[in-house]
């Protein structure tokens, strides 16, 4: 719906805006954003056109109060479906155009690759864009190339942490990354840390629901499905075109199963003490190795592996030419709606700073 003229949620004029955003999804995440937005002085020649979900939307050409949006939002009617973005933002040429996916949705994931080649630049915390199969992998990169649109994807992978602008910084100096290993996943990094067999592990699976650490159904977290859309975001970032059938992936239980909770507690008990014999430590590892080949479930590490350190933060190791002698290693916080929606606004404001980011090329068809 259209803001009407009395909503709290509209912004008042001001100076030329740097960037128009259209925010879609308003979860955790989204609403991280909004408050960043509002809070941040960066953020102040962002004009934040529209808001919404699958069921809502908000929408004014003046602009939207971010502080106040989520709530505004929420006020909304649901069931009309919401409008196409690209309505909303009418690239022109005369300021960036952003489109900011910070939904887990499919359908919104599917489309990223037309929103680029209209001239829109997208910023997102969605996987299901470059973690997909490599056919929409590849349709996000041609369209980037034929408009010259940026798609910023920094949130996609360890949230706050810089793991991709990493990786595009070496590439970017003419270095080759051989291999990458990592501890991708804040959930499963924070039950296997807690794990020391005093208690069932679907016991600690219900206390990281509880606490609001897991998806809603905590069994797509012991699936490892996110964790191997993380790998194959940072393989092709890193130069290595892996299709999304080249990982092997080893959930924690059979898919087959469902939800037993007592297969998992005997196949966890099972794990730890394989581990323990060997002396060794059990995490949850995405590895892309040498010789390309990819997998991701558990493994029982040294205890002075870069990835073995205690603790939930996320970890990624490079081996690169540059580094030969041991691998450059980035860890912290990588997981949450804060540090992930810091993520998104650092995208969002360095596409907004860049030199001609709204003087893109002219989409096929359209009149130069």
């Amino acid at each position: 719906m259209n803001a009407p003229a009395s909503c709290p949620a509209l912004a008042p004029a001001g100076d030329a805006p740097a960037a128009d955003l259209v925010l879609l999804g308003c979860g955790q995440v989204g609403r991280a954003l909004l408050r960043r937005l509002h809070g941040q002085p960066a953020a102040a020649r962002l004009r934040l056109l529209a808001v919404a979900t699958s069921s809502r939307h908000l929408h004014a050409a003046s602009g939207l109060v971010a502080g106040s949006a989520a709530d505004a939002l929420d006020r909304v009617a649901p069931g009309a479906a919401p409008a196409d973005p690209l309505a909303w933002l009418a690239p022109d040429g005369r300021r960036a155009a952003i489109v900011v996916d910070a939904s887990a949705s499919e359908a919104l994931a599917a489309r990223h690759a037309r929103w680029l080649a209209a001239g829109a630049h997208v910023v997102t915390a969605n996987k299901r864009g470059l973690g997909a199969g490599q056919e929409r992998w590849l349709a996000i990169r041609d369209a980037q190339a034929l408009t010259g649109a940026r798609y910023g994807a920094s949130a996609t992978v360890g949230a706050g942490l810089p793991l991709l602008p990493a990786i595009a910084r070496l590439r970017a100096g003419g270095d080759r990354i051989h291999a990458l290993a990592g501890t991708l996943s804040g959930t499963l990094s924070w039950l296997l840390d807690r794990y020391d067999g005093s208690r069932p592990f679907s016991a600690l699976v219900g206390q990281a629901r509880a606490l609001g650490l897991t998806e809603p159904d905590p069994w797509q977290d012991l699936g490892g499905l996110d964790v191997e859309r993380k790998l194959l975001i940072l393989a092709r970032a890193a130069g290595h075109a892996l299709p999304a059938s080249a990982v092997r992936r080893r959930p924690l239980l059979d898919p087959a199963k469902g939800p037993d909770a007592a297969a998992l507690d005997r196949a966890m008990a099972g794990w730890l003490a394989r581990a323990r014999g060997a002396g060794r430590v059990l995490r949850h590892v995405a590895r892309l190795d040498a010789d390309g080949a990819a997998r991701v479930g558990l493994e029982c590490l040294a205890p002075d592996d870069p990835l073995a350190r205690p603790g939930c933060e996320n970890r990624l190791a490079i081996h690169c030419d540059r580094y030969p002698e041991a691998p450059l290693t980035l860890s912290g916080p990588g997981a949450g709606p804060a540090v992930t929606a810091a993520g998104l606004l650092d995208d969002v404001l360095a596409i907004a700073a860049a030199p001609g980011a709204g003087r893109l090329a002219p989409p096929p068809g359209s009149r130069s």
